[in-house]
């Protein structure tokens, strides 16, 4: 099912999402935007702690399971469970699998065979889609 289409446990009118996001993570979480290679802070953050969507709040990634890719998106190798749902994207002529929230849907990037183990994916986020929350905080 097109996430475009499905029910969340956390939804908003597109008023309430421009209210709530910048106009960049609107662009990114709501309309399946990218962000430019190499334009996050969060693409170098290192320290421990928990990504989380920057449009529900809902914890995606922890800090250790990111890892360097070189492709000026933050990477990480795994999601937490039950924290991302996937579908088909066949934008811009290509076949790839998307990764959205599984919470309120929104667009946080895609995922490719091509990562490190154990998993061997590489889920390249969108920095804006996401915040960073240390650990303890």
């Amino acid at each position: 099912m097109d996430e475009r289409t499905k029910s969340f446990a956390f939804e908003l009118s597109d008023a309430e999402w421009r209210k709530r996001l910048t106009p960049e993570q609107f662009r990114v979480l709501r309309q399946h935007g990218t962000e430019p290679p190499g334009s996050c802070a969060l693409l170098r953050e290192k320290r421990p702690g928990t990504f989380v969507c920057a449009g529900c709040g809902q914890p995606l990634f922890e800090g250790q399971t990111k890892f360097e890719s070189g492709t000026g998106w933050p990477s990480f190798f795994t999601p937490l469970p039950g924290s991302v749902a996937t579908s088909e994207d066949s934008g811009y002529g290509m076949r790839r699998t998307e990764v959205h929230c599984a919470n309120c849907g929104g667009h946080l990037g895609h995922v490719f065979p091509d990562g490190p183990p154990p998993t061997g994916l590489r889920y390249c986020i969108n920095g804006v889609a996401t915040t960073f929350q240390p650990k303890g905080e």
